[in-house]
């Protein structure tokens, strides 16, 4: 008894040692997005991102010109990321959720898009940058440009309720399916925006990297309460004589 014990013991320290360290990983990730973000936010405020904006702007247009069925490609792909589409995606999966793992990782993943949301709004204020010329764009979008809305939401959305889905999975290729999923729809919400001419790429990559940072912030917390309410579980049960 003693040995099994003590064997059981190991492997719990190991699989805690792993987790820390899976934690601190992924924490150090978005630490480097959001080093990335605000980086990208000072080239941009300086004009340093101009040419390069620009060179993607003026392919894009090229692009659609050439190709009149990619205007209506993208804008489809582009709806993926509207706020319609998020809620309703965040309505489902919060349901999901909440029959089949914790209410608590269901209360993150709204608490994780409203506060997103919140951040986007106080960014495009803080910034102020203009949108590109309507010469350039497929349709006229109203509101300031940095970061993509679309492409952070979608980022925020998507990589946080991916994940957590994933997790109820047994199977490593079920959750990496579903992660993968996930990062293929974010990435194609934030192309679509680039290729429609109505953000510059810069408004996009920013938008990815603080949505994909925050996502990260907020499946931390969520294995964090998890993790807490599992431990105080088992000191709360009986033990065995």
């Amino acid at each position: 008894m003693t040995t099994t014990h003590g064997a059981g013991a190991i492997v719990a320290d190991r699989k805690q040692h792993f987790l820390l360290v899976r934690a601190l990983g992924f924490g150090l990730v978005a630490v480097l997005l959001i080093l990335v973000f605000a980086s990208l936010a000072g080239e941009m405020r300086e004009g340093d991102t101009r040419a390069f904006d620009m060179a993607l702007l003026g392919a894009s247009q090229s692009l659609r010109a050439a190709n009149p069925w990619v205007s209506e490609v993208m804008r489809d792909f582009s709806g993926l990321g509207s706020t319609v589409v998020l809620t309703l995606f965040t309505g489902i999966t919060v349901g999901y959720l909440a029959l089949v793992s914790t209410r608590t990782s269901a209360f993150l993943v709204v608490a994780s898009a409203i506060s997103g949301s919140i951040c986007v709004s106080a960014f495009k204020a803080a910034f102020g940058r203009a949108r590109p010329e309507t010469a350039y764009a497929e349709f006229v979008a109203t509101g300031l440009s940095f970061p993509s809305g679309h492409a952070t939401m979608s980022a925020v959305v998507f990589l946080t309720l991916g994940t957590l889905v994933a997790s109820t999975r047994t199977l490593w290729i079920e959750r990496t399916y579903i992660v993968c999923a996930a990062a293929f729809m974010t990435v194609l919400v934030g192309v679509s925006r680039i290729a429609l001419g109505v953000h510059w790429a810069t408004d996009v990559i920013g938008g990815w990297a603080f949505g994909s940072a925050w996502a990260i912030a907020w499946l931390l917390m969520a294995g964090f309460l998890d993790r807490r309410h599992l431990r105080l579980e088992g000191e709360g049960s009986p033990k065995r004589k």
